[in-house]
């Protein structure tokens, strides 16, 4: 080969050689379009909202949502959690204190999770009290512009006639730590959150849907902490209501178990991604 030739052909390679070797660290810099708790993730156009996800009493955000949270991951969103409301930084236990305190500990969360994603708006899945927070920041803390849509799952939205509350951490295996809170410095929240407590008068005087907000409130017909049932939904325009049962008439899925199954995995996703909904494979939940 002549010498011009080999010069023309080794500078044709070291071209493609560079462009290889840019287009893999731009790949390799590249911030993901999903993730669980991943401070680098980057909303995608087909998901532009981050989300939140709240966990309910006596338990944390990485515990609650140790299912939920790479499910949703999984479906394409950046997913991120906290461990609101707790009594002490040195016991892993949220939600106890009361629910103004843990609602502002809320509202700087979405913040951070706003600030770090560039996302205009978050939309919000939430888990027993979590549920209840995921409907009561929007209205009475009023960040609802910063809302797109809530998931809440078996709300006390209106109170409930059962006081112990505390019960994700009893599924977490957190039950001793949980006592030692109650016992140290009791549990705000669950007086707030029964009939005629504090934050549910507040949350139910006028209307609690906001405006620009999508709801969907999941529940479950053998939930047996909030009760009744029917006290989870909100009867207002552009609130969905719907019973696990209603799709899966077998699935024995309790309070607790809604965070941890794959029928409500499915319900939650095709919620918050109506246009590509899914059919839902029925499952069972756990039965508590």
């Amino acid at each position: 080969m002549p010498n011009r030739l080999r010069r023309a052909a080794a500078g044709l390679l070291a071209a493609v050689l560079l462009t290889a070797s840019a287009t893999t660290a731009t790949t390799a810099n590249a911030a993901p379009s999903s993730g669980f708790d991943n401070w680098s993730c980057k909303p995608s156009a087909a998901h532009p909202n981050p989300l939140v996800l709240l966990h309910g009493l006596g338990g944390n955000g990485p515990g609650n949502y140790s299912f939920l949270g790479p499910f949703l991951a999984e479906k394409g969103y950046c997913a991120f959690t906290l461990t609101y409301g707790q009594a002490t930084s040195a016991i892993p236990v949220g939600g106890t204190v009361s629910i103004a305190q843990s609602s502002a500990e809320i509202q700087a969360f979405v913040q951070q999770v706003r600030q770090a994603t560039g996302a205009a708006k978050v939309d919000i899945v939430g888990h027993s009290e979590g549920a209840f927070q995921s409907i009561y920041g929007p209205k009475v803390r009023g960040y609802a512009g910063q809302v797109g849509q809530v998931v809440a799952l078996a709300p006390p939205t209106h109170g409930t006639t059962f006081g112990g509350l505390v019960s994700v951490g009893d599924y977490l295996g957190l039950r001793p730590l949980v006592d030692q809170v109650l016992q140290q410095f009791g549990c705000p929240a669950c007086d707030e959150l029964i009939v005629g407590g504090a934050a549910v008068a507040k949350l139910t005087t006028g209307p609690i849907a906001q405006p620009g907000v999508k709801y969907t409130v999941i529940a479950s017909r053998f939930d047996a902490l909030v009760t009744p049932h029917e006290t989870s939904f909100i009867r207002e325009p552009g609130v969905t209501n719907k019973y696990v049962q209603d799709t899966c008439p077998l699935d024995p899925v309790g309070h607790v178990g809604l965070a941890f199954d794959p029928t409500v995995a499915q319900l939650v996703a095709n919620a918050l991604d109506p246009a590509h909904a899914s059919r839902v494979v029925c499952a069972f939940g756990p039965p508590l």
